[in-house]
């Protein structure tokens, strides 16, 4: 569908993005369309993929989990399914992406205390070398997708 994007609905999805709480009313509102046009322009999108779904921003710190890191992590392919595993059950792993380069996976963790973070990397390590660094602050932190 990527093709089928016009500015409307870049104009749309930046609305979308910025706050998804509108109503169809006010984003049409907002970029000039009625509010039957908006919600079928948005099931297309939803529709096509595009919008993939609706979630909140939760801050981290004011659930306990205010210490972030990365995790680097060096895996041969059969560990591949191990380590996603691992991330998949540990409720202190944010995302995990697989990537090209020496480092087979980088890992964001958030963790409630250095403590925790310890035994996180020790469980990685038992896959395979491990490095981490801490984030002592993010200056963009869930960018919005650029529509542009």
């Amino acid at each position: 569908m990527g093709g089928l994007i016009d500015e409307v609905d870049r104009a749309l999805l930046e609305v979308v993005q910025a706050d998804a709480r509108l109503s169809f009313r006010e984003i049409g509102r907002r970029i000039g369309m009625s509010t039957p046009a908006v919600a079928e322009r948005i099931r297309r999108l939803e529709a096509g993929g595009v919008i993939r779904g609706y979630s909140a921003m939760v801050d981290r710190a004011a659930l306990g989990r205010a210490i972030g890191a990365f995790v680097q992590l060096t895996v041969s392919d059969k560990d591949f399914q191990r380590v996603t595993g691992l991330c998949r059950s540990l409720d202190a792993v944010v995302e995990c992406h697989h990537i090209t380069g020496e480092d087979s996976f980088v890992i964001r963790l958030a963790v409630t205390s250095i403590a925790e973070l310890e035994d996180v990397i020790s469980r990685f390590r038992k896959i395979g070398p491990a490095s981490s660094s801490v984030i002592l602050s993010s200056q963009v932190d869930g960018k919005p997708a650029a529509a542009r």
